[in-house]
């Protein structure tokens, strides 16, 4: 059974992706309306995360990014459908790394790099840049398992087909320590903005008026195996384009105090969402373990 739904699964998605960006902006244009209005598909936790992270913000203000946010939450729905099916000459036109030379540079000089990303723009294609990193490095990504495991298999299937590798959260320090073990220079991408566990609340960031848990598992092995220190900076050019600009994060990570390099993370993950706001995924209830921070305190 579960093979016949994930072949089922798999034509409706492929089908789907087939269907021109253009047409589909145009039916994600008609679907906001019954999403947000009749729908209201997770309203509630939106405006209750918008209104905590901009206090500075009137109401109206705050509606209109709400608004703006899920006419995007469409966008990402149908090209995370499109990338099933994507070539690599429109992919490469869509989603531009604008300083992928400099990362390759590192790689060739037999440094690996952690890459740090947020739940911003439109992630999953975000793999797509394997196609322009050197070859003789690996490229991975830790997922999070989806309960689903036929909608799980069928997103794992689109994210490698450029090349880049799936890996899942819990197996992450046996597959970087086999790498390093074999001599082999990788490039791992973190969507790093997760809540974790009571039991694994090491830290607390300063983020989005927030004070807020974060996972540190990813400065941990950046450190451990001395790798570079990289965050994804995202903007969305105008529909269906994007920009990815690789920051260095800081000149010697291994050396910073404890939790540092998170805290520049989160940093520049604010600076980013702040800029475009509607790119970043609301509807999540990401501040479940975090308290609202004072303005005037968290402004200082």
């Amino acid at each position: 059974m579960q093979s016949i739904k994930f072949l089922l699964l798999k034509a409706g998605w492929v089908l789907l992706s087939i269907i021109p960006l253009p047409i589909m902006y145009v039916l994600s244009d008609g679907l906001f309306y019954p999403l947000y209005y009749t729908g209201r598909y997770r309203r509630k936790i939106t405006r209750k995360n918008l209104v905590a992270s901009f206090p500075e913000k009137s109401e109206k203000e705050i509606v209109k990014i709400e608004k703006r946010f899920y006419h995007f939450f469409i966008d990402i729905f149908f090209e995370t459908c499109k990338f099933v099916t994507i070539s690599k000459e429109e992919i490469g036109k869509r989603m531009k790394f604008t300083n992928i030379d400099d990362i390759n540079a590192i790689l060739q000089q037999e440094k690996s790099i952690s890459l740090y990303l947020g739940h911003y723009g439109i992630w999953e294609w975000v793999s797509s840049m394997a196609l322009w990193l050197d070859k003789h490095a690996v490229s991975g990504q830790i997922y999070h398992r989806l309960h689903d495991r036929t909608v799980d298999k069928l997103l794992l299937q689109s994210r490698g087909r450029f090349g880049a590798t799936n890996i899942e959260m819990k197996e992450t320090p046996r597959w970087i320590n086999a790498h390093v073990r074999n001599q082999q220079v990788t490039i791992t991408g973190y969507i790093a903005d997760q809540s974790p566990r009571r039991s694994n609340q090491q830290h607390y960031v300063r983020f989005l008026n927030h004070q807020a848990p974060a996972l540190t598992g990813t400065e941990k092995i950046t450190k451990k195996y001395r790798f570079e220190a990289y965050f994804l900076d995202v903007k969305r050019i105008k529909r269906g384009y994007y920009e990815a600009e690789f920051v260095k994060m800081h000149e010697d990570p291994q050396n910073l105090p404890d939790f540092e390099l998170t805290d520049i993370y989160y940093r520049l993950l604010e600076k980013m969402i702040r800029r475009q706001p509607e790119l970043y995924l609301w509807t999540h209830n990401r501040f479940k373990h975090a308290s609202i921070i004072k303005q005037d305190f968290y402004h200082q």
